[in-house]
């Protein structure tokens, strides 16, 4: 009997034990770990199954790949994104760490612009350091699993970038940034109108995990952490797990509050992620 999948938005699909070797492999999994743990999930399946279901099945299987115990950690990098919001933690904030770990100078976030008809706060003001040009960039975060960003969103940033530069040259390009997959219609807007998309899968080749994972630029919300030290991270301005390897971790645990034990364990963590 065929298997079909129930995706978070209600529609089904075969089930793709590919995709399963897919996800597996792009957490750092060999291809042998990664056919072991889709077969396992495979036995698992029934027609009907939820695509979250499928998500648990798969982090199940790996907590048991103690060879390789960063696995798990680093296959939860989409479902780490999206608990950024609820925990305090910007997402604007977090795509200006992106970016300049990449090929941006961020001037400014959360800045005040005067365009030609109203006044607008621009997310990030970057600059690629290859080709000096000067983006406008739009970030637009999502914390519910199956939404995708649509249209109205692509629609919105090039408005405000027209509107800008109508009032003057400020920008040479746009950018829209957001932690989903977005819609076919975005990306023949965005190619239409020479606007740049940066989402989770898109570019293909340079997607915004991509970016993540080729500096290990993961989120604290990755580590298993409770809500106090979420907050307590957050207040501190922290973000990025593996600068948690930079800090004095007797002064960290004065300033956060979070006992020097637990934050050794948890630095412990990030080098298994990072490995």
């Amino acid at each position: 009997m065929a298997i079909h999948v129930v995706k978070a938005d209600g529609s089904r699909a075969p089930f793709d034990i590919n995709k399963v070797k897919a996800t597996c492999i792009r957490a750092g999994a060999s291809k042998v770990t990664a056919a072991r743990i889709a077969r396992s999930v495979l036995d698992q399946c029934y027609d009907g199954i939820s695509t979250k279901e499928i998500y648990r099945k798969v982090l199940a299987a790996l907590a048991f790949e103690t060879d390789e115990p960063g696995l798990q950690h680093r296959y939860r990098l989409k479902e780490s994104l999206m608990l950024m919001g609820p925990a305090g933690f910007a997402f604007e904030s977090y795509v200006r760490q992106v970016l300049e770990h990449h090929d941006y100078a961020v001037e400014a976030v959360g800045v005040k612009v005067k365009g030609k008809c109203v006044e607008h706060e621009i997310d990030v003001v970057a600059v690629n350091r290859e080709s000096s040009e000067k983006y406008m960039v739009e970030c637009k975060y999502h914390n519910t699993p199956g939404i995708r960003t649509g249209l109205k969103e692509s629609l919105y940033t090039h408005a405000r970038f027209l509107d800008l530069n109508e009032a003057s040259r400020s920008f040479d390009r746009e950018m829209l940034v957001t932690n989903t997959n977005v819609t076919d219609e975005v990306l023949q807007y965005s190619a239409c109108v020479g606007q740049l998309i940066l989402s989770w899968r898109h570019p293909r080749d340079r997607g915004l995990e991509k970016m993540i994972e080729e500096k290990g630029l993961y989120p604290v919300t990755m580590l298993r952490l409770t809500r106090s030290e979420l907050a307590a991270f957050s207040q501190a301005g922290f973000m990025i797990a593996k600068d948690l390897l930079d800090v004095q971790l007797d002064q960290f645990s004065i300033q956060t509050g979070i006992p020097l034990t637990r934050l050794s364990r948890l630095q412990e963590q990030v080098r298994q992620i990072l490995r």
